[in-house]
């Protein structure tokens, strides 16, 4: 044998060693997050952006990690559920493929779900896994890869969902990834929540993901309700993915009102040209919700101009003022009651809330009585819905009247939803641009109404100048109309007898 053959020989060897030892380590599992984020690089060809730039945010990483590390975590937990909030090419898709990927290949018998806000979305992100599958991970199939779902030699298994309460219904699986759940339908939304089931070494998640776009969408609801259940919130923006900026005149840059210098320490992927050029497409308000996940658009809610910031702060009862009470009345959809007080200035105080549905009217005045401070003498006027009047042709009585039996004498004035409306606007900020609302943070549920309560999305069949009637928000607001209207007009003020 020539040295040339011995050498091709040997190379030969080594090449094979090499491919051996690169396959071995597609199948060994990553035991830290650096090295996951090496073998996605290696593996897949993707550098998931592991820098944080606003301190309040996370990192994509940090999602990965957390979505792959917890079925094998040594400290006990009750579930893998997460929340993705992020911005508009932020990478959400890709990376909840990669997470899918991972799941599939690292955890035998693991039941993964893909559902999307529409069929679009559901193929996008199983495109991202098929387009993985056929880059080096064939061996891993048990058969070939379907169109909507595929399953795996060790006995895990992904499949797309359709957006409809039938297909989710039914399914026993350890996880669903929602994709841009904001677009998703509020039933097929709740019957999701209970397709995941734990197994002895896989924990359940339901992983929600999305972008928020509307301020009383989805979305909101679910991140605003993360505290209470304690699921974590990754979120990240456009600095967290956007490519490292080395060669620009930051006073020369349409960014620099935003960027502040974010950009030279980043170390993502999205480029500036084109972060760009959407900041120049977009509104300002849609610019900020989807690329700086600052706040969703307040293009259609009732009340932009209110702020937590400015109209929320402590604010208790005082003695020296009169107190008013406001209600909405409600079975299925929340009964409301208000507790008002207005100072020498002006300013409408909001101290407390009842809220709560499917009790009856005895229960709910029995409530109302608790939480009043100083007792019923100290109430000025209870001021309620004038539709609460109206006979009952069951009972043959109405809520006025059984409220009275119970001593509480309710006042109530006709009045139309504008009027109502354009008075709460003048108090959260009037023509000389002075705001005459404070609302104590007790109050969470009006708080949420301010915020939310909107108009009918354009085009629909709900469109027009009144706001939607949801059953979730427009009860508060419609508490706090009925105090405007008859405490800025109490001589017109409505009290009948019965």
């Amino acid at each position: 044998m020539t040295k040339s053959t011995m050498g091709n020989s040997a190379g030969t060897c080594n090449i094979e060693k090499a491919a051996n030892i690169y396959e071995s380590l597609r199948r060994t599992r990553p035991a830290a997050k650096q090295d996951l984020k090496n073998y996605v690089k290696v593996f897949l060809g993707i550098d998931v952006p592991d820098k944080k730039i606003c301190p309040e945010h996370n990192r994509p990483m940090d999602y990965l990690w957390h979505a792959f590390s917890a079925d094998f975590a040594v400290e006990g937990k009750a579930n893998a559920d997460a929340i993705v909030w992020a911005n508009r090419a932020g990478g959400k898709t890709e990376l909840a493929a990669v997470a899918t990927l991972l799941d599939c290949v690292f955890k035998p018998n693991c039941r993964v779900r893909i559902l999307g806000g529409s069929g679009e979305q559901s193929g996008r992100l199983y495109q991202y896994l098929t387009t993985f599958l056929w880059n080096g991970f064939e061996e891993f199939l048990a058969g070939p890869a379907l169109k909507a779902k595929c399953s795996f030699v060790n006995g895990s298994s992904v499949e797309v969902l359709t957006q409809s309460a039938t297909s989710v219904r039914g399914q026993h699986i350890h996880k669903l990834r929602c994709d841009e759940v904001e677009l998703f339908d509020q039933d097929v939304f709740a019957a999701a929540k209970f397709t995941t089931q734990s197994t002895e070494n896989l924990l359940a998640a339901m992983e929600i993901i999305s972008t928020m776009h509307r301020p009383y969408g989805l979305m909101q609801k679910v991140v605003s309700d993360a505290v209470c259940f304690g699921t974590p919130v990754f979120k990240w923006c456009m600095w967290e993915v956007i490519e490292k900026c080395a060669d620009r005149s930051c006073s020369q840059c349409p960014l620099l009102e935003d960027c502040r210098g974010k950009a030279r320490i980043a170390d993502g992927y999205l480029k500036i040209d084109d972060c760009i050029t959407q900041m120049r497409r977009a509104s300002r308000a849609g610019f900020e919700a989807e690329m700086l996940c600052k706040r969703p658009s307040l293009e259609n809610v009732v009340f932009d101009e209110f702020d937590p910031a400015r109209h929320v702060r402590p604010v208790d009862y005082d003695p020296n003022l009169p107190l008013y009470r406001a209600l909405d009345f409600g079975f299925v959809n929340p009964f409301v009651c208000l507790w008002i007080q207005v100072d020498s200035a002006g300013v409408v105080r909001i101290i407390d809330e009842y809220v709560r549905s499917r009790a009856t009217i005895d229960v709910h005045v029995g409530e109302i009585k608790s939480h009043t401070p100083g007792g019923e003498s100290k109430v000025a006027a209870t001021f309620c819905d004038p539709a609460g009047a109206g006979v009952n042709d069951i009972t043959g009585t109405s809520v006025v009247r059984e409220l009275r039996t119970m001593g509480i004498r309710a006042r109530y004035r006709r009045s139309g939803i504008l009027e109502g409306i354009e008075l709460v606007r003048r108090a959260i900020r009037a023509g000389d641009g002075k705001g005459r609302l404070v609302i104590s943070p007790k109050c969470q549920r009006l708080i949420e109404a301010m915020r939310c309560y909107h108009y009918p999305e354009p085009g629909s069949a709900a469109a027009g100048e009144l706001p939607l009637k949801d059953g979730v928000y427009d009860h508060p607001i419609d508490a706090l109309r009925y105090f405007f209207v008859n405490h800025t007009r109490s001589a017109k003020t409505t009290t009948r007898r019965y």
